[in-house]
């Protein structure tokens, strides 16, 4: 069986009364993503930061690369990547200069500096701005210097916290295509992210987290399918009607809808999606309710992220 790439056990933080991390477990196999979900305060960045050796546990243990977390921390420091949530390189400095600078931080000599700085500048399409300042360069043109940056001596374990915060659209597809690479060529990552869709689009296994402690974990896959499969959702034309359509939607499928005012929205999770569909549409049209849109479709991670914190607000 192969050796994690990461693993963790029991770990614990506490800050004066709060807890920040309250025994976290934590697996990832070489070459995933693993993103690390969770509200505000969750404990991601905390993980984080033990994992990559800049903040001592209070209990607990923990392997990164093959490594002893403790014991030799030098020895997963020479292993691992971080990129954190602040751009890290000069704005000063040309996205050349700034990556042979890194480099030779790693003790590089200068011919190898500048040949890995330009090999990764073109593996990251940044060889057409090398020598531009980077205070010129878009979010997203940053970011995937500082991804470049933290590559410098191609580590098997890269540590990313919320690295597509602030960026644009665009700027976000940019670092996920890096990524991407990054996973192809055989690197395991840690994610962190505020965003449910970059964990959907990037991640083979998703933990959420909620009070410092692993509250799920899967697949997004799984986790969808575990808060209930296919949903029918039905967009009423006037708030007004909102009630009565939940009542005939509860009716006809002998599941309680969720309503959305804002939206004009009926939601109801279904079993057997087209029979579902079918007996929705034969029941507002009995009443005499035209709907402005109907459609099905899974559970998306922002409802499962949100079903899940809830419930540990209640339990925890």
């Amino acid at each position: 069986m192969d050796t994690p790439a990461i693993e963790a056990e029991g770990l614990r933080k506490r800050y004066g009364d709060t807890d920040a991390l309250a025994g976290l477990d934590l697996t990832v196999a070489a070459g995933r993503v693993c993103a690390l979900l969770g509200p505000n305060g969750a404990g991601k960045t905390t993980a984080v930061r033990i994992l990559t050796t800049l903040l001592r546990p209070d209990a607990g243990r923990a392997r990164v690369a093959g490594h002893d977390l403790l014991r030799h921390p030098d020895r997963v420091r020479a292993a691992i990547g971080l990129v954190g949530q602040h751009a890290a390189v000069d704005e000063v400095l040309g996205g050349r200069q700034n990556l042979v600078l890194f480099a030779r931080l790693h003790h590089l000599p200068r011919r190898a500096a500048r040949a890995r700085a330009d090999d990764l500048l073109e593996r990251f399409g940044l060889a057409d701005a090398a020598g531009r300042p980077v205070s010129t360069y878009s979010g997203g043109m940053r970011r995937r210097l500082d991804l470049a940056a933290s590559l410098i001596v191609a580590p098997p374990v890269l540590f990313l916290d919320e690295p597509t915060t602030g960026l644009d659209p665009r700027g976000r597809s940019e670092v996920w295509d890096a990524v991407r690479a990054l996973v192809a060529d055989g690197a395991t990552v840690l994610l962190t992210t505020q965003y449910l869709e970059e964990a959907d689009q990037l991640a083979d296994t998703v933990r959420v987290i909620a009070a410092g402690r692993v509250a799920a974990a899967g697949t997004p896959a799984q986790l969808k399918d575990d808060l209930g499969g296919d949903r029918v959702d039905v967009v009423l034309h006037r708030a007004d009607e909102l009630d009565r359509a939940a009542t005939v939607i509860a009716a006809a499928t002998g599941a309680a809808p969720a309503v959305d005012p804002a939206a004009l929205r009926v939601s109801v999770a279904v079993t057997e999606r087209v029979t579902a569909l079918a007996a929705v549409l034969r029941a507002l049209d009995a009443v005499g309710l035209r709907a402005a849109d109907v459609a099905v479709r899974r559970p998306t991670l922002d409802e499962v992220f949100l079903h899940l914190t809830d419930t540990q607000k209640v339990t925890g």
